[in-house]
């Protein structure tokens, strides 16, 4: 509303307020140049169409060859569309890109979306920016700004918790999951470490216990026992004494 006076800013602002959604949207329509373009009221360079989408020439391209991939529906931005319309874009988008590198000559393609008025959003439709690129054309070119570990670590958490909200993903059952892998590995490790170590132990103690005079004097017996058993034969007597 950049030509209306104040005051007529403020009525219709007041104006809106009292629409209905649907009042609101089609408000809208009326006022999207990019609307009455797939209306047919406004003259443009079609490249593609379908029931869903318009993909038309840029007429102030970043590059030969710009294409704007428009929904035919008026979305002003990316949340308020459909998975089902959203996806659609991008598959054509896919296909327009591959015509691009074989007809034009070109080496690469940006896929550009300005999703709000502080992203570069200047039109009131949403759409994506499809461009050719060539090596050296400087286009899209960006000082590398470095961001510090704290930074990047408070952004991650902001985007993480704000996304599993809104997928309805309960934080402590996403960390469980992706630590299960891991405790997994380290328990199946520790019974192997424990198999590989017991038998040594069994065999360090058998020793130490014969080392003990009470102990050998049971020990020989026992194996004395044994060996006559295997001998000659042990009687009943001697069976009988075993468990005494």
């Amino acid at each position: 509303m950049p030509q209306m006076t104040p005051e007529q800013q403020q009525e219709m602002q007041e104006k809106l307020k009292k629409m209905s959604p649907e009042e609101l949207a089609e408000f809208q329509k009326q006022q999207c140049i990019f609307c009455q373009i797939i209306a047919g009221k406004i003259p443009s360079k079609k490249i593609y169409e379908d029931k869903l989408c318009l993909a038309v020439l840029d007429i102030n391209p970043a590059a030969k060859g710009h294409v704007l991939v428009l929904p035919k529906e008026h979305f002003s931005i990316m949340p308020q569309m459909p998975d089902k319309i959203l996806s659609h874009l991008f598959v054509v988008s896919k296909y327009l890109s591959q015509a691009m590198l074989r007809s034009l000559g070109t080496e690469g393609t940006n896929l550009f979306v300005a999703n709000g008025l502080v992203a570069g959003q200047n039109a009131q439709h949403f759409m994506l920016h499809l461009i050719p690129r060539k090596s050296g054309d400087e286009l899209l070119h960006f000082e590398e700004k470095l961001i510090d570990q704290k930074m990047q670590l408070q952004v991650k958490t902001v985007l993480q918790d704000k996304l599993n909200q809104l997928l309805g993903v309960n934080k402590e059952v996403l960390e469980v999951q992706k630590e299960l892998p891991v405790e997994e590995k380290e328990k199946s490790a520790e019974p192997e470490a424990v198999a590989e170590e017991q038998p040594e132990e069994v065999e360090e103690e058998k020793p130490t216990k014969k080392t003990k005079p009470g102990a050998k004097k049971k020990s020989t017996k026992k194996t004395t026992k044994k060996k006559e058993d295997d001998d000659e034969g042990a009687s009943l007597d001697d069976i009988a004494n075993l468990f005494k």
